[in-house]
């Protein structure tokens, strides 16, 4: 019998992320549902969608009547929701984590909006499972200016964030990039969340393509796992592997499958990051469906069936390769192959 867990899910927001004006315009939540509900590969369909709590797709000041209508259109499409992103940023109505007291206000009234429209979904029968996703909504560069202080900072609104979210009954999972200060390395990543202190309520959010570059070093060559001279060869990319979910996967809560070239790219107004690939990409670095395992599977190989479901991120695509439903066929048909080898029924 085929596995049935983790469920496959799609994210909505590479329709938002690095579009805009100076860019490609934006992809509407509706193009991007009928894109995974559509969908298929030998019966198989997306289980759901995960969700960026901004606008033009969804309003964080969204009311009770707007998220019965979001409801309705994923429902209608044979979808549920998981995941949703709290938009804690400047650019979005957030603030910096380690910034002013007015700065670390705002990230928690985001986080605290994000929540409620979590517990909605969930009144709503529409959101079976899902974490609310955060990060430290402040630079590498700006962290580097004070790295104590900044951290101890960081944690401190991540607990205030941790109230709030208790508060609507969600958990909070941070996610790793090489682009967040005080997060953008595995250990920073690891000593922030220990700092923080709260692993009922926060964890760690995993992103395939952005946690090969914490193997890399990419912006923390301190904490570089790769031996010096590293040329891609398996044997030293598997042990650094190894090593990084060894770090992160007791605290990992949500999982991102992703493709990377070993680069990083950034568009519209966001930094670089991890770059995102198709799955077929010929330059992708990752074995997707043997690498899923280091975070699916513990360090005895078993499975830790700790993530109900897994969502597919590839931010950045160009807008003519979005449209083509033969893109989200073969993604789908990488995440069956992740399920088929660690999952569950």
């Amino acid at each position: 019998m085929p596995n049935v867990f983790p469920k496959l899910h799609n994210a909505l927001w590479p329709g938002l992320v690095g579009k805009g004006p100076d860019s490609e315009p934006p992809i509407d939540i509706d193009t991007m549902l009928n894109l995974t509900a559509a969908a298929e590969v030998n019966g198989t369909r997306f289980d759901g969608v995960d969700v960026f709590l901004f606008e033009p797709h969804v309003s964080i000041d969204s009311t009770d009547d707007d998220l019965k209508v979001l409801a309705d259109k994923i429902t209608s499409r044979g979808l549920v929701a998981g995941s949703v992103v709290a938009p804690v940023w400047p650019p979005t109505g957030g603030g910096s984590a380690m910034g002013s007291e007015e700065d670390r206000k705002r990230f928690v009234q985001q986080v605290d909006k994000a929540c409620r429209i979590g517990q909605k979904l969930r009144d709503l029968g529409v959101r079976p499972y899902g974490v609310v996703r955060i990060d430290s909504a402040a630079s590498p560069s700006e962290w580097l200016k004070d790295p104590e202080g900044n951290t101890k900072k960081i944690a401190e609104t991540f607990r205030e964030a941790c109230d709030v979210a208790e508060g609507h009954g969600e958990r909070l999972a941070a996610e790793g990039e090489i682009c967040w200060g005080g997060m953008h390395s595995w250990r920073k990543m690891v000593e922030l969340l220990e700092m923080a202190g709260r692993p009922e309520v926060l964890g760690f959010q995993a992103d395939m393509a952005h946690t090969l570059l914490f193997a890399l070093g990419y912006n923390a060559p301190e904490d570089c796992i790769v031996p010096e001279g590293f040329a891609w060869q398996r044997d030293q990319l598997d042990e650094a592997l190894r090593k990084l979910t060894a770090a992160l996967r007791p605290w990992t809560i949500d999982f991102h499958v992703a493709q990377n070239d070993g680069d990083v790219k950034g568009s519209g107004s966001h930094d670089k990051t991890g770059h995102h690939c198709l799955p077929t990409d010929p330059n992708g670095k990752l074995s997707i469906v043997h690498d899923a395992g280091y975070w699916l599977r513990d360090e005895g190989c078993n499975l830790t069936k700790a993530i109900p479901h897994i969502c597919w991120d590839g931010c950045m695509f160009p807008n003519a390769t979005m449209m083509k439903q033969e893109t989200w066929n073969s993604i789908l048909g990488t995440m069956i192959a992740v399920r088929a080898a660690h999952g569950w029924s």
